[in-house]
């Protein structure tokens, strides 16, 4: 009689390892690097890695389906976003033009912002633009050719902070939490709620829409681990504070949110209604010519600092090159990166059109050896950049080797040059 229960219990055993390895696709991955990643790999909880990599196949009529592996992922582990957040910020300013819904007013309007109340500045000329006026348009270029804080800062102004965080959290992004400016002095938590009041026009300088200064509500903070961190940092110019370094009031986007925020961009068909974002199909090509290019692609707004670093935003995959470095005709990345406070994270969508190649790939890490707080001794160049740089060719590798049923269409990322 205990047979077939012997017989069940040794099928069991003979599947284990199969089990075991398709649900560690991406630990195997890693591991198989050795010496590479070891260092870091060994070390986990020092550096706070955190990855997600997600497998994409299509069937017959192209429509993908996705796979994700995870490493070390903990959503409740607090780690600074930094310029990441400039992502959801570049999504919603095309949500919210699209729901103002005034004739004329599109991402290419001129817009004009005031100042309410101190220490809000002025934005009314942007020599960048090849019509020297600021748009919504413009800010975008600039936040995914360079990552750009003050362009996030007018997005910032222009969204809101309740607007931006209450739209994430509608869509389910509920482990969010974007309430300041980046890197401009003089704002605290009760001026960050203030936005300014904007103006936008159309070509002959009438205005067509405008928007006074907001105030938004205080936010209850998230049960997030660690929030304080280190053991001391440096105020002002030189002074040592010897206590942990707090970010309780400091902005946060779960990894796995950026990462389906991202999903829910390049592939909107397949997430839930919900998830997505109100976006026209010109909105779509826009962000998919911007999120990819390079800063030589660019000539309003213009880099000749950048043109020989394709990957000066690009940390996945090619992080750890130097320049004069150019990433192959082949490949795309359609990403956004954010680095502070020893904190480098990366969520991207990477293709390689010549070998069908696609795949998702997100990564945090953070490197401050000395356990302090903005003394600018962090380990970028020689931890961090080589660490995610060597983690997308590690998948990047296994996805030119993954067999797959039906070789991806991958036409509507193809985006042409221009502006």
């Amino acid at each position: 009689m205990q047979k077939p229960i012997l017989l069940a219990f040794s099928l069991c055993l003979a599947l284990l390892p199969a089990l075991t390895a398709q649900k560690n696709t991406l630990r195997l991955i890693l591991e198989k690097q050795g010496p590479a990643l070891d260092t870091i790999l060994n070390n986990v909880d020092r550096y706070q890695v955190q990855i997600i990599y997600t497998q994409i196949d299509r069937d017959a009529n192209n429509f993908p389906t996705f796979r994700s592996y995870t490493y070390n992922l903990d959503t409740n582990l607090y780690y600074y976003p930094a310029s990441a957040v400039k992502m959801p910020a570049a999504f919603l300013a095309l949500e919210k033009l699209n729901q103002i819904k005034v004739e004329g007013l599109s991402k290419y309007s001129p817009m004009h912002t005031g100042a309410g109340r101190p220490p809000q500045t002025t934005a009314t000329v942007d020599t960048s633009a090849e019509n020297d006026q600021p748009s919504i348009a413009q800010y975008i270029k600039k936040i995914f050719l360079v990552s750009d804080n003050d362009a996030f800062n007018r997005l910032y102004e222009f969204l809101g902070q309740e607007y931006l965080n209450k739209q994430l959290w509608n869509k389910g992004y509920k482990r969010t939490r974007i309430i300041h400016r980046l890197s401009v002095p003089g704002f605290d938590v009760e001026s960050n709620r203030y936005t300014n009041p904007i103006s936008f026009f159309d070509s002959l300088r009438n205005p067509i829409f405008q928007q006074g200064q907001v105030n938004s509500m205080a936010y209850p903070r998230l049960n997030l681990r660690k929030q304080l961190q280190g053991k001391g940092y440096i105020e002002g110019d030189s002074t040592m504070i010897n206590q942990p370094f707090d970010f309780l009031n400091r902005n946060y986007v779960g990894l796995e949110e950026l990462h389906d925020m991202l999903k829910a961009v390049m592939f909107p068909e397949a997430v839930r209604p919900e998830q997505r974002f109100d976006l026209t199909e010109n909105d779509y090509k826009f962000l998919y010519r911007w999120m990819s290019a390079y800063p030589r692609e660019s000539t309003h707004p213009s880099y000749p600092e950048h043109v020989e670093e394709d990957n000066y935003v690009k940390f996945l995959l090619f992080g750890d090159k130097k320049a004069p470095m150019t990433i192959p005709n082949n490949i795309r990345i359609f990403n956004k990166v954010g680095l502070a406070y020893g904190f480098l994270t990366d969520a991207a969508y990477i293709v390689d059109f010549e070998h069908g190649v696609e795949f998702m790939l997100a990564a945090t890490i953070r490197v401050n050896n000395d356990e302090v707080f903005n003394d600018g001794k962090y380990e970028y160049d020689e931890i961090g950049l080589p660490f995610l740089g060597k983690v997308g060719q590690a998948i990047y590798v296994h996805e030119l080797q993954r067999p797959k049923l039906v070789r991806p269409v991958l036409a509507k990322f193809k985006t042409e040059e221009g502006e």
